[in-house]
């Protein structure tokens, strides 16, 4: 059963002011699992008795590619103390896509991470789509080239749509290898940008993509918005109570 979690980006702002009283906030709101992207300074074991105190699990965390490729041991030591084993590559700027050289570098990452008993994933944009390795996508050229013992796919569902492909085909493509899945909305501004949105307020297949998922094994689906146009915890709450009548709806998630 898919369950559901919540990449804390999206509470940026929020954690920054309160940390410990937000994750209580996204523990009340009913999500089970969080995806860290910073520490605001907290120890692993000031986290750990936090994850604790609100029943989160922490499934997850984006890490800076600099910091994963140059810090491998304590970055993943720092994970496993708090009890996730789950590090990401979030984002790779225009002068890191060098694509032969980053799966060379994802390769060493997830060589030593899984030395130390962690998972290495690479997360996607739109631009590892609309950029070429070779023949193929940017995306589908960096998991050619690494092989999944030592790199899993976080795939981020809404990207994959915005970069002009069907995230309903890329989750059975890589099945057996997306431990978790980025759950996102949006819809196009009139310029044609994406605009993120509530979960079920844009235009993204949702209810097929959450099927997908559950059909291929995919244990978390991570719900995340890149920009609220309202308040982020109620952004997040309302996203959730779609996912939850998705579910009363005989949807295969945990929630």
């Amino acid at each position: 059963m898919l369950k559901i979690g919540l990449q804390l980006y999206t509470l940026r702002e929020e954690l920054e002011q309160d940390f410990e009283g937000t994750l209580r906030k996204v523990a009340e709101i009913g999500y089970r699992g969080v995806e860290f992207y910073h520490y605001f300074g907290r120890s692993a074991e000031e986290i750990k008795q936090l994850l604790e105190e609100t029943g989160l699990v922490a499934l997850g965390a984006h890490r800076p590619y600099d910091a994963l490729l140059n810090d491998t041991e304590q970055e993943v030591l720092y994970n496993l103390a708090i009890g996730n084993k789950n590090l990401t590559v979030p984002y790779l700027s225009e002068e890191q896509r060098n694509w032969e050289q980053v799966a060379a570098d994802l390769s060493t990452i997830g060589e030593k991470a899984k030395e130390l008993g962690a998972v290495l994933s690479y997360h996607n944009h739109d631009f590892e789509f609309t950029e070429r390795d070779g023949e193929l996508t940017a995306f589908d050229g960096i998991f050619d080239r690494v092989p999944a013992e030592l790199l899993q796919v976080e795939m981020d569902t809404c990207w994959v749509y915005v970069g002009g492909y069907d995230p309903v085909e890329y989750i059975h493509k890589y099945a057996g290898r997306l431990p978790i899945i980025h759950l996102k909305d949006m819809k196009k501004r009139e310029d044609g940008s994406a605009e993120t949105v509530v979960l079920g307020e844009g235009e993204v297949n949702l209810a097929g993509i959450l099927e997908a998922a559950a059909e291929v094994g995919v244990e978390w689906a991570v719900v995340e918005q890149d920009y609220c146009s309202r308040s982020p915890l109620a952004s997040v709450e309302d996203s959730l109570k779609w996912v939850k009548e998705y579910a009363q709806q005989g949807g295969k998630v945990h929630v």
